[in-house]
C-alpha cells in the first residue's frame, strides 16, 4: 500500500489499456521458456560429454570399418593370383598299312602366374598409405569431434545463462507492468513511460525465446554426436574456463601445423602414394609369367603315348606399352603436389587467422571484471527497486535492464568464440597442450 500510493495516480488509465494486450504473449513465452529450459534430474560437465561423444559417437564405426577395409586391402595386394587349372580331351586315330587304331586324348596344365619382380611390393606400399589415410582420418575425426562437443556444450550452457537472464528481465518488466496497472496515469510521460516498459518487456521476452531455440538446436546436436536419442534432456555444470595464451612467434606455429596438421599429412601421403602408383605404371610395362607342369596321354589302339613337360607362358607387349596409364598416374601425381602445396598456404592463412581470433578474444576477456555480470545484476535489481520508489528515471531504469543482458551474452559469446578459436588452433597445429581448461565452480551451500 505504500509503495502504490508513492506513484502518481494518473498512470493507471493508460497501463489498464495496455495490460490486456500483454498478458497473452507474456503467458505464452513464459510457457513456451519454461517449456524448454525443464532440468533433467542430472547435469553433465564438459570433459564428461567429450568423453561420451568419443565413446559413444556412431560416426566412429564408420572409421573403423575404413581401417578395416584397408587392412584386408593390405592382405590382398600382398597374395599371388590363384594358379590356373586348364586340360582338355579328344579322341585320337591313326591309320597306317591298312590298319587304323582310335582311341581318347587328354591333356591337363597347371600354371602358377608370378608378377614382375617389384610389382607385389609397390602395391603393398600402396595398400599401406591407405591404411595410414585411414589412421589419420580416424584420428583427426576424434580431435574435430572433441573440440565441436566442446563448443556445443559450452554453447548450450550459454544458451541456458542467457535464457535465464533474459527471462529475469522479462519477469521484472513484468511485475513493474502489474503494478503499474493497478494505477491510474494520466498526461503523456506517463503514458510513453509505460510504452517503453512494454516494448523492453516483449524484446526480453524475444531473447528469451531465441536463447531456447538455441539451446535446442545445440541440444539436438550434441544428443546426434554422443549417440543418444534426439529429445535426451540434460544441463552444462557451471564451469569456469581458462585460457592460456598461445606461442608469440607465428612461425613455430606454422612449424607446428606442417608436422602435425592432419590435412597436410594426408596430402603428403596421398602424394607418396601416387609416386608409387607411377611406379606401379612403369612396372606394369612388363609382362606377368605363368609357369607350371603338363601332362598329356594318347591312347591308339595298343598304343600309348604319355608327355610330362613345364610350361612357360606369357604376353607379348607389342603395342601396349602401358604408356597411358603412366602418363595419367605422372599427372595425379602432379596434381597431388599441387594439392600439398596449396593446402599447405592454405592451412598458413588458417593458423595465423585463428591465432589472431584466439588473442583478440583473449584481450577483450582481459578487460572484463571477474564480478562483472554480478555488478551489472545487483545494479538491475537496484534500479528496479528505485524506479519504482520515483527515485531513477525510466531511460536509466531501461538501459540498466538492457545493459545487463548485453553483458551476460557478451561475456558468453567472447568465451564460446575463444573456445571455438582455442579449439580450430589446437586442430591446425597439434599443439601438446591444450589452449582451454575446464574447471567446475564449487556450488555454495
Amino acid at each position: 500500500m505504500k509503495l502504490t500510493s508513492s506513484l502518481p495516480w494518473p498512470r493507471q488509465f493508460a497501463v489498464a489499456v495496455l495490460a490486456v494486450s500483454l498478458v497473452a504473449p507474456v503467458a505464452w513465452a513464459q510457457e513456451s521458456t519454461s517449456t524448454t529450459n525443464a532440468p533433467p534430474g542430472a547435469s553433465h560437465t564438459l570433459d564428461a560429454l567429450v568423453a561420451e561423444a568419443l565413446e559413444k559417437n556412431p560416426e566412429l564405426k564408420f572409421y573403423d570399418a575404413e581401417i578395416a577395409a584397408a587392412k584386408a586391402g593390405r592382405r590382398t595386394a600382398g597374395l599371388l593370383a590363384n594358379p590356373e587349372l586348364s586340360g582338355g580331351v579328344g579322341q585320337k586315330r591313326v591309320t597306317g598299312g591298312g590298319l587304323s587304331a582310335e582311341g581318347v586324348a587328354w591333356s591337363v596344365s597347371l600354371v602358377q602366374p608370378f608378377e614382375w619382380p617389384g610389382r607385389i611390393g609397390l602395391r603393398k606400399a600402396i595398400a599401406n598409405q591407405d591404411i595410414e589415410l585411414a589412421h589419420l582420418g580416424y584420428e583427426r575425426f576424434k580431435i574435430a569431434l572433441a573440440g565441436r562437443v566442446r563448443t556445443l556444450a559450452y554453447g548450450l550452457f550459454a544458451a541456458q545463462e542467457k535464457s535465464a537472464a533474459a527471462t529475469e528481465v522479462a519477469e521484472r518488466f513484468k511485475a513493474l507492468r502489474e503494478v503499474l496497472v493497478q494505477r491510474d496515469p494520466a498526461g503523456l510521460t506517463p503514458l510513453l513511460e509505460t510504452r517503453v516498459i512494454e516494448a523492453t518487456e516483449l524484446n526480453a521476452q524475444r531473447r528469451a525465446s531465441e536463447a531456447a531455440l538455441a539451446t535446442q538446436a545445440a541440444l539436438l546436436e550434441l544428443n546426434q554426436l554422443r549417440g543418444a536419442s534426439p529429445d535426451t534432456r540434460l544441463t552444462i555444470s557451471q564451469a569456469n574456463l581458462a585460457f592460456r595464451p598461445p606461442p608469440q612467434d607465428r612461425s613455430a606455429l606454422i612449424t607446428l601445423a606442417r608436422t602435425n596438421n592432419f590435412e597436410l599429412r594426408v596430402r603428403a601421403v596421398e602424394l607418396a602414394q601416387q609416386g608409387f602408383r607411377v611406379d606401379l605404371a612403369k612396372n606394369e610395362r612388363y609382362p606377368s609369367i605363368s609357369v607350371g607342369p603338363t601332362f598329356s596321354e594318347e591312347n591308339a589302339g595298343n598304343d600309348r603315348e604319355r608327355i610330362i613337360g613345364v610350361g612357360i607362358s606369357l604376353p607379348l607387349p607389342l603395342w601396349n606399352r602401358n604408356k597411358g596409364n603412366i602418363e595419367a598416374a605422372a599427372a595425379r601425381q602432379m596434381q597431388a603436389e599441387v594439392s600439398l602445396n596449396v593446402t599447405e598456404r592454405e592451412i598458413q592463412r588458417r593458423v595465423i587467422e585463428a591465432a589472431l581470433t584466439y588473442e583478440t578474444k583473449l584481450r577483450e576477456m582481459a578487460k572484463w571484471r571477474p564480478d562483472s555480470v554480478q555488478h551489472f545484476r545487483e545494479a538491475a535489481e537496484v534500479a528496479d527497486r528505485h524506479y519504482r520508489l520515483g527515485a531513477v528515471p525510466i531511460s536509466t531504469y531501461v538501459e540498466l535492464q538492457k545493459q545487463y543482458l548485453d553483458a551476460v551474452e557478451g561475456l558468453l559469446d567472447t568465451k564460446k568464440e575463444a573456445l571455438d578459436a582455442a579449439a580450430q588452433l589446437e586442430l591446425l597445429t597439434g599443439l601438446p597442450l591444450p589452449l582451454s581448461q575446464i574447471t567446475p565452480t564449487e556450488e555454495k551451500k
